[in-house]
């Protein structure tokens, strides 16, 4: 236990490294532009779409060094979409990791340059990708693009920003979290599986795993909004008067969705036949972690 827990630390920190190399230049002009890139972008975080991206490399029996820097293209569209979300045309947040939102540490104009530096320097990093053939980097980049995109986290906050102030069904709620949230960890992970070679049904369990993942963590997410604690790092309160499934549950039912999805995951991953097992016990820690902050 104590080497996977020295592994998993070596992942988070070649991550944080690889992170830093990527984004621009101090001396890089304009500067303010680079610095609120670097702000966004290596502010703490748990790096948890790179990790699936590492881990799920490793469970099929690829080094995860082969799969770094498409771990980090999945960061930088991560810290993107987080500067969106924040600013004031959408979730108008002032505080984002326990710090400042970008918009508000800069300016709206240069959060939103900052923004699409982040998303299209994701897809470079991707295209450049080292030790990698072109039909694999064209590949991974395409699922990047549909993960992005108008089936992706930008369909999903669309339909949060149209849908505010309606009831939702149960199904519209799980489709806007998986879009909102789900679908990145989903393609991060299945990314980690294809670049070492797994077979398509073990990519897809691992995609089903990482769905089921992805609405435990915004449930989660829910319920921190309403509840708090130590962990929460933004703005609480922002769900107030929305759908969630906090509000349409309540939080013991919150809670036990939330179980189920978790065992889903386990099972899905199971499932995929993945060989060091290392994945589950990580994502399960980020819970207990989480849980216990809270």
């Amino acid at each position: 236990m104590d080497d996977d827990a020295a592994f998993i630390e070596q992942c988070r920190a070649a991550v944080e490294r690889r992170l830093a190399d990527l984004t621009p230049d101090r001396a890089e002009r304009p500067r303010r532009l680079g610095e609120a890139a670097r702000y966004a972008l290596l502010s703490p975080g748990k790096r948890f779409r790179p990790m699936l991206t590492l881990l799920a490399a490793r469970e099929f029996g690829a080094e995860p060094a082969s799969a770094l820097d498409v771990a980090c293209a999945y960061e930088m569209v991560h810290a993107a979409s987080l500067i969106l979300d924040d600013l004031p045309c959408m979730d108008d947040a002032n505080l984002r990791r326990g710090r400042a939102t970008t918009h508000r540490e800069f300016d709206e104009a240069t959060a939103i340059l900052a923004s699409v530096g982040l998303l299209n320097r994701a897809f470079g990093v991707v295209a450049e990708a080292p030790g990698l053939s072109a039909a694999l980097r064209a590949e991974l980049g395409g699922r990047l693009s549909q993960a992005v995109g108008f089936t992706g986290l930008v369909a999903g906050q669309a339909m949060d920003l149209d849908d505010r102030g309606h009831d939702r069904s149960s199904a519209e709620l799980e489709l806007l979290n998986h879009r909102k949230t789900g679908v990145l960890l989903v393609a991060a992970a299945e990314a980690g599986a294809v670049i070492a070679g797994a077979g398509a049904d073990a990519v897809g369990h691992v995609g089903e795993f990482a769905r089921h993942l992805g609405l435990a963590f915004q449930i989660h997410d829910d319920l921190i909004d309403v509840q708090g604690g130590a962990e929460a790092g933004k703005d609480l309160g922002k769900d107030a008067g929305m759908t969630t499934v906090v509000s349409a549950l309540g939080v013991d039912g919150a809670r036990a969705a939330l179980q189920t999805h978790l065992a889903a995951a386990e099972a899905a991953l199971a499932a995929a036949g993945a060989r060091q097992r290392l994945l589950a016990p990580y994502v399960i820690g980020l819970f207990e972690a989480r849980k216990a902050a809270a």
